[in-house]
């Protein structure tokens, strides 16, 4: 009994595995830690140009996350504007996070810019903008072509007696080839595997 339920997990656990699979598709997030082992701090060597140069190495997608590592009340993440972040102003954030760690994830494409709102960081470096790409989008099926039309001057045929009828299918006659979108049977494919896992089991 108890080999049976461990097949059927390890049964399971492949199922599941398979259709996180085929949902996932290309979409794949990514995890970037700011500042990678220096993490978000006052920069030592490099001053303002150190997270400017992170980002350059590192390619940002909606969806990803960026990672804050930082000593909750020795510094903060503030997401503010351009201005914001040129004159290191956090008057008006857009987002602030006080708790280190922080998760962001990365929503809007387009410029976003984050500094340390504690007085003094951002001037001396602590200061990151990136620039954010939208999703890659999964490929469309191309358009059907539309089939053309005979100019409107142009009289339609008329049958003639000796013309041959067109063919019509008997009964006895064998069903037209499937039609089938190819993704139907691919997202049949978890469900009979497991029918067929369970059905051996048993």
């Amino acid at each position: 009994m108890a080999n049976k339920l461990m097949s059927m997990g390890l049964v399971i656990a492949l199922v599941a595995a398979a259709v996180a699979s085929m949902l996932h598709g290309s979409s794949a997030q990514t995890t970037h830690v700011v500042g990678d082992t220096s993490g978000w701090t006052i920069p030592t060597n490099g001053g303002a140009s150190t997270y400017s140069a992170w980002a350059s190495r590192n390619t940002f997608t909606v969806g990803d996350i960026l990672v804050f590592r930082f000593s909750t009340g020795a510094h903060d993440v503030t997401q503010v504007s351009r201005a914001g972040f040129d004159g290191c102003n956090a008057t008006n954030p857009i987002s602030q996070n006080t708790n280190g760690p922080a998760n962001i994830t990365l929503t809007t494409a387009g410029q976003h810019y984050y500094i340390c709102s504690v007085p003094g960081h951002c001037g001396i470096g602590q200061k990151l903008a990136i620039n954010v790409s939208a999703a890659a989008s999964p490929p469309r099926a191309a358009p059907a072509a539309v089939p053309s039309q005979a100019p409107a001057s142009t009289p339609a045929a008329v049958p003639s007696s000796t013309d041959t009828p067109p063919s019509v299918p008997s009964a006895d006659s064998p069903p037209p080839p499937s039609t089938a979108a190819p993704s139907i049977a691919i997202a049949t494919l978890p469900l009979t595997f497991l029918s067929l896992a369970l059905a051996f089991l048993y």
